[in-house]
């Protein structure tokens, strides 16, 4: 029997809790003393070390598992976005035009109308022009990036004020959206978003930390307790806030209640010099729960702006000259680089969307000297074009596969400006999960939140389905009922397993979450469903009604 120093501080009774340390996979209860699971069991085995300060919740039957992670995430920067001009969930041009007015009427007659969130397919060809800000702001100078933040809406006014012209050439990175004459109509795709994202004024380091704690409180709210921050560090690039003091403070005054590994931004403008400057910055954040471990390597674009690097032309008017994307970083450069950060113990974690970015990484993680491989737990993010021939290195290599899974399918994104611009040969190399998991390639999952719903929930609804839920849809829409390559689906178990252990391998926490476990933090999801016993197709309508981080209760109620 237990002491009363035995005692647990939380008791979780009277559920289906998925776990290894029961034969079946499942128990009943969880014991919690402090920030750690010190038991699983029977109801009756777990009440014996509850005492009068145990806080006991019953489940009444619900399903708790490991608490979810995210392996590519923005959280920071979504929730600044969220506290700004916030576009998502609107659908039309005529929408985003009426929340826009709305938003800069309440502001000063000069001041920059920020936030983001648009969808490409709202407009004819995915572009929208400045003309249509200019009225609707009010003159006022506008920078709005777009969902996958590959792209962003600006007016006249703030081009004016950025000194962008027909006379500003296009970046090697990007592209200025112009008009016969060559003057920008007002969309810029990837490095060409800098001519006027440098002259936006910065968020504030209170406007960081307020952001980070909406951010948080929102993925609590979804069962995250744990997640990479896809790009923390001076990405001058892409006009991004540095965050890494951001984390660090929140680290420091006991308020960042999840664990985050920040992947340090790799600048295109420098070469193998910077690592002196990253070893730096990993030290001074090697412990606790922000630890700044990984660097971030952006590799290309997107397929949308015609940015992702692509072994082949492009189909039609978008691969006329033979355009296929371009890399974004050399082809050298990263060749020298991954084996040098490898040395000194960092991960390398790569954006590569076309098939020449994935064969670029993987070429480069070939470099890496064979006792080695696997150990950096290097990870290629997005994906979404794996030629055939490159899905067997993954597993050799030690390759992690770090899939957004909720693009996985059939939407307009994909259907109108995706499919006809890769043919229907490339278009069957998309997201190729399920052939990596045959392959028993390791998979980790992440949302890229702002750019897509960082609800694991919903993103595990495609996964196994690889269609989108109707909570996630348009209101009034069906589900689609074409599933996008089916043959690539995951099981719930997989699916699961990628949002919990995957992402806590990523991070090196593979003995600390990722599992409800004696020993292990008490990070629990507790939710309304269950995912292993109902319908494939209700997973969507999911909710997560507890969330348990450190072994405190984050979000929900007993």
């Amino acid at each position: 029997m237990a002491t009363v120093a035995d005692k647990a501080t939380l008791v979780l009774r009277s559920g289906r809790v998925r776990t290894p340390s029961s034969p079946s996979g499942f128990a009943e209860a969880v014991a919690v003393e402090g920030d750690r699971i010190v038991a699983v069991g029977t109801d009756d085995e777990i009440a014996e070390r509850t005492g009068p300060a145990t806080r006991v919740i019953d489940l009444g039957g619900r399903l708790a598992i490991p608490a979810f992670g995210d392996a590519h995430i923005h959280a920071i920067s979504a929730g600044v976005e969220r506290m700004r001009c916030d576009l998502t969930g609107f659908k039309s041009r005529a929408e985003y035009l009426e929340r826009i007015a709305a938003y800069a009427a309440g502001l000063p007659a000069d001041a920059w109308v920020l936030g983001g969130g648009w969808s490409m397919e709202a407009f004819p060809g995915g572009v929208p022009v400045a003309a249509d800000l200019d009225a609707t702001a009010g003159g006022r100078p506008v920078f709005l990036p777009n969902r996958d933040h590959h792209s962003a809406w600006v007016s006249t006014a703030a081009m004016e004020r950025a000194g962008l012209d027909a006379s500003v050439a296009d970046p090697p990175d990007g592209r200025v959206e112009r008009d016969a004459s060559g003057r920008p109509t007002g969309a810029l795709h990837d490095g060409a978003m800098d001519f006027v994202q440098r002259v936006v004024p910065l968020a504030t380091q209170a406007e960081l930390a307020a952001g980070l704690r909406l951010a948080q409180a929102h993925l609590h709210s979804l069962g995250i307790t744990h997640w990479q921050d896809a790009i923390v560090g001076d990405a001058g690039e892409l006009g991004m806030r540095d965050t890494y003091t951001t984390y660090r403070q929140a680290a420091a005054e006991g308020w960042l209640t999840a664990r985050v590994v920040g992947a340090l931004w790799w600048r295109r403008d420098r070469g193998l010099e910077q690592i002196t400057d990253l070893l730096s910055r990993r030290e001074a954040a090697s412990d606790g729960p922000f630890r700044a471990r990984a660097v971030k390597m952006m590799l290309d674009g997107v397929c949308e702006t015609f940015t992702a690097a692509m072994s082949r032309a492009y189909v039609g008017d978008a691969g006329s000259g033979g355009h296929r994307g371009s890399l974004f970083i050399d082809e050298e450069v990263v060749a020298a680089a991954v084996p040098a950060l490898d040395e000194q113990g960092f991960q390398v974690h790569f954006h590569a969307i076309g098939d020449r970015a994935v064969t670029t990484a993987l070429d480069a993680l070939e470099r890496i000297p064979v006792a080695r491989r696997g150990a950096g737990r290097h990870h290629l993010a997005h994906l979404q074009f794996i030629a055939p021939p490159d899905l067997d290195r993954f597993a050799p290599l030690g390759a992690i596969a770090n899939f957004q899974p909720l693009w996985a399918c059939h939407e307009p994104q994909m259907d109108e400006l995706t499919i006809p611009f890769v043919g229907e040969e490339r278009s069957g190399w998309q997201y190729s999960i399920a052939s990596l998991v045959r392959r028993n390639a390791r998979v980790a999952f992440g949302s890229d939140w702002p750019v897509s719903s960082p609800d694991p929930i919903q993103e595990i609804h495609v996964a196994v389905n690889r269609m989108l839920s109707v909570r996630l849809g348009r209101p009034g829409r069906p589900e689609t009922q074409d599933p996008f390559r089916p043959g690539e689906a995951l099981s719930v178990t997989d699916a699961v397993d990628a949002f919990t252990a995957g992402v806590a391998y990523v991070n090196g926490d593979e003995e600390l979450l990722g599992a409800v476990t004696p020993g292990r933090r008490a990070d629990i999801a507790v939710l309304d469903q269950d995912l292993y016993t109902i319908p494939p197709g209700e997973i969507g309508d999911t909710s997560v009604a507890l969330t348990v981080a450190g072994g405190a209760v984050v979000h929900g109620d007993a």
